[in-house]
């Protein structure tokens, strides 16, 4: 299926991950990264998408049986001072599906999912170099935040 196939958006249904779609969600990644990372995702299922909690949320889009994108995040309360936010930490969306607004479609069903928990806020990071998914976040109307990310090697 192609992102032409997916024009009409109505056919396409954002829900809660179930563990019959893991398959295809491993598969999605996959395709992405090159890195085929099973357990990885067995244990982000068993975190994010067993229980019906408003804090914790793993949802995809699905067309006619097949899952064509996922999207994870999660609530976080007070980190680094921070007041209670949506955090995204994982989306993606079949390369032979992307430009048909499904992303669009994950990102905004993720964001009611946060305004339900009472927060008003979404964040995410991105690699610097990523393009594609920069320009995703920044078509969400998302911009740089008040916090910076440090990091340093334990080599």
């Amino acid at each position: 299926m192609t992102s032409a196939d997916l024009k009409d958006t109505t056919a396409i249904v954002i829900r809660p991950v179930e563990a019959a779609d893991l398959g295809q969600v491993i598969a999605i990644d996959a395709e992405s990264t090159g890195i085929q990372k099973t357990d990885y995702w067995y244990e982000l299922f068993h975190r994010f998408g067993t229980g019906h909690s408003r804090q914790r949320l793993f949802l995809v889009a699905e067309s006619e049986g097949t899952i064509q994108g996922f999207i994870i995040g999660e609530v976080r309360d007070w980190e680094f001072g921070s007041p209670s936010c949506g955090w995204v930490f994982a989306i993606d969306v079949r390369p032979g599906a992307r430009l048909a607004g499904l992303g669009t479609k994950l990102f905004d069903s993720i964001c009611a999912g946060f305004r339900h928990a009472g927060v008003d806020t979404v964040r995410t990071q991105v690699s610097r170099d990523n393009n594609l998914m920069l320009s995703f976040v920044r078509s969400q109307g998302m911009m740089a935040a008040p916090v910076i990310t440090l990091e340093m090697s334990l080599d």
